[in-house]
């Protein structure tokens, strides 16, 4: 009878202890899921939320960034991009407020000191700088010395580098685009870089003009672009990314830097834009935990 009355005693002790056990577990829980939503609020309407533009390469950070901070589901964000140049002038002339770009060329730094506007300039994610051929070359990697040869036209055929007997057919992208200001800057810097090869298109019903050739993965053929644009935006199983001092541009390799040719992209305000403006909320956003998770889940490199 004395043993009957110890095990229901313990019993009790035990239910109590389970129930206090799933009021515990409960409020932790429930106080995880507070976190998390409010972490997730939104911090813009789609009324107040800065008019922005950019590069297209950053149309999709631009429309993650947009999805997260106003609560708007992503297939349903309006965003539209006019490419780098026209970004800054629009930038500059005060047409909008925030764009997401590559650094300004010194066409676009010398239009901005002509219009008097200082531009304040923040990196937002790491990018890097690649270089691609075709899949069946049989070169890997090139050395920055040999790339910027290859660009002044010093090195003219694959075999100078370890490859095929054949003629390399460099191609380069338009004056003031991203990918060329990014060329210049940070692969060229004091080298001259030849003139680039070029075709003729109809423009119009009767005109013909001269136009950049455009990269066509031919066997022999070297282009250049941006990490995001080339491995996110243009996929292609046809091409492969050149390793460069032999260190392949891996998002790993660009994360911690052992990719040489790196850059970012910016977020760009005029630097008299109110310390409490829309603008520079936003920009702050873009660079906090959240706004670089956010970032990163949209494929980019985190910058902090």
């Amino acid at each position: 009878m004395k043993n009957n009355k110890v095990i229901n005693i313990l019993l009790i002790v035990i239910m109590i202890l389970v129930v206090i056990g799933c009021i515990i577990g409960y409020m932790y829980f429930t106080q995880e899921k507070t976190e998390v939503e409010v972490k997730d609020t939104p911090i813009f309407s789609t009324e107040n939320y800065p008019k922005i533009d950019g590069s297209t390469a950053t149309l999709p950070l631009a429309k993650a960034f947009k999805s997260n901070f106003t609560g708007t589901d992503l297939d349903k964000v309006e965003v539209e991009h006019s490419k780098t140049h026209n970004a800054y002038v629009n930038l500059i002339n005060g047409d909008t407020d925030l764009i997401l770009v590559t650094y300004p060329s010194e066409d676009e730094q010398k239009l901005a000191k002509d219009k008097g506007v200082e531009l304040e300039i923040v990196p937002v994610v790491k990018e890097a700088f690649v270089f691609f051929v075709n899949k069946e070359n049989s070169v890997d990697s090139l050395t920055l010395e040999q790339i910027q040869d290859i660009y002044t036209g010093k090195i003219k055929n694959w075999k100078e580098v370890g490859g095929a007997d054949a003629e390399i057919l460099a191609f380069q992208r338009p004056t003031n685009s991203g990918s060329q200001s990014g060329m210049l800057e940070l692969v060229m810097k004091d080298k001259k870089i030849m003139e680039p090869k070029t075709e003729n298109i109809a423009a119009g019903m009767a005109d013909i003009i001269d136009v950049i050739s455009d990269y066509n993965n031919k066997d022999t053929a070297i282009g250049y672009s941006y990490y995001y644009y080339a491995t996110t935006m243009y996929t292609s199983d046809t091409i492969k990314l050149l390793g460069v001092n032999g260190v392949k541009p891996t998002y790993d390799n660009i994360k911690n830097g052992l990719y040489s040719i790196q850059t970012a992209y910016y977020a760009v305000i005029r630097k008299d834009e109110p310390q409490d403006s829309n603008a520079r909320k936003l920009l702050n956003e873009m660079i906090s935990e959240r706004g670089q998770n956010v970032a990163k889940e949209a494929g980019y490199v985190q910058n902090y």
